[in-house]
């Protein structure tokens, strides 16, 4: 049986992956901060784990969790939105803050204890990362402070990929999704992303080559940075 982690799955596209994953009939292993979000992966058949990335003593219980576990798949997709800004608006450090610690520092402290469970299966380690983290693709200055969060996620990425003997690293943008963060008016549903990052993911090891280290739109297609 195969199986999975994913990191941040109490609703939106957590929930998704952890959903697409057991009607496949994988073993699935998801996080969630409260005992609401545990109690709803454990009625999707998940094996739920409490965890918190933006405090290091709940992060450092996750290594043992994981004890003699191959991870197919790893997805950190635990991540904060900032207050949509136009411009050159003030951050505040209370806002950077939160944005930077669950986005940035979440995954910097996470990946070195999830990724050996992953090399253990020549498997995927999937970030959420977001087109807005892009330099090369950025047309707009707005919401400045989620733009910085996830480009420093994209480096995250490459860092984690270098240190890679067997897993694939990929940086994930899910596209705009009708979610809690993206709204009701964003492009695609939350089904439609998740299908197509569980395939970005699937193919990763098989191109590892080309794959590792990367940055891919849901449909596949590759991203610069």
């Amino acid at each position: 049986m195969k199986t999975a982690l994913i990191i941040g799955a109490s609703r939106g596209i957590g929930m998704e992956f952890v959903r697409q994953y057991r009607e496949d009939g994988w073993h699935v292993f998801a996080t969630a901060r409260d005992d609401n979000g545990l109690s709803a992966l454990r009625e999707l058949g998940a094996e739920p784990l409490k965890l918190d990335v933006t405090r290091v003593e709940s992060l450092s219980g996750l290594s043992w969790q994981l004890d003699g576990v191959a991870l197919n798949v790893a997805v950190y997709n635990a991540g904060v939105n900032s207050d949509r800004t136009a411009g050159l608006a003030p951050v505040t450090k209370e806002a950077f803050d939160r944005v930077f610690h669950t986005n940035v520092l979440g995954a910097m402290q996470a990946a070195p204890l999830v990724l050996p469970f992953v090399e253990a299966a020549g498997g995927t380690f999937g970030f959420l990362s977001s087109r807005m983290g892009s330099i090369a693709l950025m047309e707009s200055n707005g919401s400045w402070l989620y733009r910085a969060s996830k480009a420093a996620v994209n480096s995250v990425v490459k860092a984690v990929s270098l240190e890679a003997q067997r897993a694939t690293c990929v940086a994930m943008h899910p596209g705009w999704v009708r979610t809690d963060m993206g709204g009701e008016n964003a492009d695609i549903d939350v089904q439609t992303s998740v299908t197509g990052m569980r395939r970005v993911l699937a193919r990763a090891p098989g191109e590892r080559a080309t794959h590792n280290g990367g940055f891919f739109n849901y449909d596949g297609n590759a991203l610069t940075w």
